[in-house]
């Protein structure tokens, strides 16, 4: 199958015009926010119309049916694409299955200083130190009301939190409650965000005793019981990860996203950022891509032994391939997401994964996805 993306567009992009990546994903966003803007429009559902023929790939195989909410495929778009939920009712023409949008703040915020997005090609990786640019909570909900009114949704939608910047750490709880409250209504599912490494101090919150009073804020104002998840580092080591998943049980959380991008440096080929001309180990920010992958897999088959199952995961990190995808699935994830990969593989990646799981569900002699969650320890 010929690919226009990687054969021509990626190249030109990435290599010919060297074109700035945060300038690239406005552009992107700008054209899919007017997209579900005018998504009622004959011209818009037309041109939906021809996105769904193109790039998803249906198949009651795939559907997982979890927390009340049904997926019709196990792939979503990660958090960080879709910071201020512009093109919410879009995703799902571009194949996703659900969508995680944000990471929202109570306030909104620029972010750290430009540039903060590179591309590191040769190690097909994303260096990233946005610091939750945002509009939001207030903002994000307004969206919400806007597109929502009379619609149902073809994916389920899910809201990531993080801290604002201005909030100091001992604050962090009323922050996340504010955010909650705002949007309780609207996502289907939230994400607390203690993971990333660009808000400084945020990673402190995943110490038990910091998420211990975050989540049990959330829960004691979660009327509507909307599934809640905490999305964990990489970096973590064991014992932090057996505190995490301690606090899931206590608090009756619906699951771990594992994981967010990483502050390791080695085993990179990229050793000098061209844009500041400083090696790479020198500069701030998380990774995110291939350098993840492992990583990430590794994350989510302790989770699935420590827990023997039964905590849902989502998986994500380093996802290109449908091998990826699987490998995850069957380490222990319930769902995956793609952001990295889904830039450097192109918008056919989506529709290629879900093909690919198809063909590994032959393979196996598996009738459906949820038979492969976790598959490798059973086969061990």
């Amino acid at each position: 199958m010929f690919d226009p993306y990687q054969s021509l567009i990626r190249p030109l992009l990435f290599t010919g015009l060297k074109a700035d990546p945060e300038a690239l994903h406005h552009q992107v966003m700008r054209v899919l926010s007017w997209l579900d803007l005018n998504c009622d429009r004959a011209p818009d559902r037309a041109i939906q119309s021809a996105l769904l023929q193109s790039f998803s790939e249906y198949d009651p195989r795939l559907t997982q049916s979890l927390w009340g909410l049904t997926f019709p495929n196990p792939v979503g778009l990660a958090a960080g694409f879709d910071k201020d939920g512009v093109a919410a009712r879009i995703w799902h023409c571009l194949g996703f299955g659900f969508a995680e949008l944000g990471t929202v703040t109570q306030h909104a915020q620029p972010g750290n200083p430009q540039p903060r997005l590179f591309r590191l090609v040769s190690d097909r990786a994303v260096l990233n130190r946005m610091g939750f640019n945002n509009q939001g909570a207030a903002a994000m909900a307004l969206q919400f009301s806007r597109g929502d009114a009379g619609r149902e949704r073809p994916i389920p939608l899910g809201v990531n939190l993080g801290k604002s910047k201005v909030t100091p750490l001992e604050l962090a709880a009323s922050d996340y409650v504010a955010s909650f409250s705002t949007l309780q209504n609207w996502g289907d599912y939230f994400v607390v965000n203690v993971s990333s490494p660009n808000t400084p101090g945020l990673r402190s919150l995943q110490d038990a005793a910091q998420l211990e009073r975050i989540l049990d804020a959330l829960q004691s104002v979660n009327n509507t019981q909307k599934p809640l998840f905490v999305k964990i580092a990489p970096d973590l080591e064991t014992d932090a990860i057996a505190d995490v998943i301690q606090l899931a049980g206590t608090y009756q959380l619906s699951g771990i996203i594992a994981t967010n991008t990483t502050i390791r440096r080695d085993g990179l080929k990229a050793q000098i950022l061209p844009q500041t001309g400083k090696p790479i180990v020198d500069e701030a920010g998380g990774i995110s891509g291939a350098p993840l992958r492992d990583r990430s897999t590794e994350v989510i088959r302790l989770i699935w032994q420590q827990t023997q199952g039964q905590l849902p995961i989502i998986g994500v990190g380093g996802i290109f391939t449908p091998e990826d995808a699987w490998e995850k699935i069957t380490a222990g994830a319930s769902l995956v997401q793609i952001y990295t990969g889904w830039i450097y593989e192109g918008p056919w990646a989506i529709k290629r994964i879900l093909l690919g799981l198809l063909q590994k569900l032959d393979e196996h002699h598996l009738s459906h996805i949820s038979e492969a969650v976790g598959l490798s320890h059973r086969e061990v």
